[in-house]
């Protein structure tokens, strides 16, 4: 295995591997860090690199593994997050220069769970400043780059996951996700991006955007590493006060069942919003995918499911408001925070909501629960697109889609945010690619906790398609 393909190999080889003392977790995290030397100046995914302490602790699981103390897939294997995840002794900026010296002396429960698994930092991804772009561009650290084409966006807010998990920077990327952050970058990145359950994956220590919306979840090359990551990360957190009891979470187990039965619903409205031919051709395809493989694909109707995008606005800047407000009533701002704030008028603009407006997000959310849960009493699963476009150019104001202009923010959440509003767990894989070879990426949603579901259905997807092993040309 050369190391191009050693970045690139799944978890469930390399685990092999390192079980078997065939290959070891240093071999791993020096085909890596070489890749990120040769990359990172072409893509920009990362803001922080932990060279250093991933050799230190590559060592470490080399020693376990080696005496017989082997954890489990994950340990050995390298992982990331996006840079609102603490890590303890290590710079959290969440995008914004402003936190530029800010090292936590703690773990987030994400990291601190991933890594009781065995698995290795080495290093915290880039992002949209707070997380409030979905083109994922940053002006403070640069903006990440997509490894399928350097002229155009990664997606976001977590960019820089999406660069890293699509050029085989690193085994496992974490991302947020609170109006598709997780899903948009990972659909136009060509990888998976899951968004779990809202409640699933414990927020402690996660630098916050919307308290009621927000998620943490894995963004890989293959389905099943994903659900080896949730199986490390999910799970009640007394230290999260939105995080649910559950029973013990094993996506990995039943995953390779197969989808014979299961009733897939396929909204119509989906086909009304501005959509890219390519992308609906290709979506359109892969639906039809799942059906050969024994699913029931039932044409549906969900009258509101782009109301999700305005009142979802609402409340995640009024939530935002709650968490970043503070930064707008500084008496004596720096001039960083100054420049920020020009920039982001959105970090103060919940402050100016209404009592009356938010009431209204709110009456807007309850009708929208019980529409998707009424249309979710005879289906298994929503399958459909994850974006309407595919990856844009860095410098586009505007994007065109069947012949409506917009700027690009206001189309990439048009998919993804009815599952951030309502809290549904929700999929994407990579379904085909357009005509200048960008990703287009299929979305598989479930009910509520369910998740194992919507990746039982990527994964048969995944297993019947050749999507998932190209690579990008960099």
């Amino acid at each position: 295995m050369n190391n191009t393909d050693l970045c690139y190999a799944p978890v469930s080889t390399l685990s092999r591997l390192f079980k078997a003392k065939k290959l070891s977790p240093v071999d791993l995290v020096h085909a890596q860090l070489d890749r990120i030397e040769t990359l990172q100046p072409k893509l920009n995914a990362f803001i922080t690199i932990t060279a250093e302490s991933a050799l230190a602790d590559a060592r470490r699981a080399e020693r376990e593994i080696s005496k017989g103390g082997y954890r489990g897939p994950l340990h050995g294997v390298t992982f990331a997050p996006k840079d609102i995840c603490y890590a303890a002794g290590v710079r959290n900026t969440a995008g914004v220069k402003i936190y530029d010296q800010f090292f936590p002396d703690f773990d987030s429960t994400i990291v601190a769970r991933l890594k009781q698994a065995g698995a290795i930092l080495i290093g915290k991804l880039n992002m949209a400043p707070f997380g409030l772009r979905g083109s994922g561009k940053n002006e403070f650290y640069g903006s990440p780059r997509n490894p399928w084409d350097t002229t155009r966006v990664t997606g976001g807010s977590s960019s820089g996951s999406g660069a890293a998990a699509s050029a085989g920077l690193v085994t496992i990327a974490i991302g947020g996700d609170t109006g598709g952050s997780i899903r948009i970058p990972a659909a136009l990145s060509g990888v998976v991006g899951h968004k779990p359950t809202y409640g699933l994956v414990s927020r402690y220590g996660v630098t916050p955007l919307a308290w009621s919306i927000d998620v943490c979840g894995p963004m890989t090359r293959a389905v099943l590493d994903s659900a080896y990551t949730m199986d490390a990360i999910a799970g009640h957190d007394p230290q999260d006060p939105a995080s649910a009891v559950t029973k013990p979470f094993k996506s990995s187990v039943g995953i390779k069942k197969g989808i014979k039965d299961l009733r897939i619903g396929v909204p119509k409205q989906f086909w009304g919003a501005p959509i890219e031919p390519e992308v609906k051709a290709s979506v359109q395809k892969a639906i039809a995918v799942l059906a050969e493989l024994g699913a029931q694909v039932h044409e549906v109707s969900w009258p509101n499911v782009f109301w999700a995008v305005t009142f979802g606005h609402l409340l995640s800047i009024a939530d935002g408001s709650g968490a970043m407000g503070r930064l707008a009533r500084q008496p004596n701002p720096s001039p960083e925070l100054k420049e920020l704030l020009k920039r982001y008028p959105r970090i103060a603009s919940g402050a100016l909501m209404s009592a009356a407006d938010y009431l209204l997000a709110q009456r807007m959310r309850q009708r929208y629960l019980q529409d998707i849960h009424n249309l979710m009493s005879n289906l298994d699963l929503i399958a459909g697109p994850t974006m309407p476009m595919t990856a844009f150019p860095l410098n586009a104001d505007q994007v065109t889609i069947s012949g409506d202009t917009r700027g690009p923010e206001a189309f990439v959440p048009t998919y993804c945010r009815p599952y951030n509003t309502s809290g549904f767990p929700a999929v994407t894989l990579p379904c085909g690619f357009d005509s200048r070879g960008l990703p287009v990426g299929l979305q598989i949603a479930a009910k509520p906790f369910q998740d194992t579901l919507a990746l039982r259905a990527a994964y048969a997807y995944e297993q019947a398609t050749d999507w998932h092993t190209r690579r990008p040309p960099i």
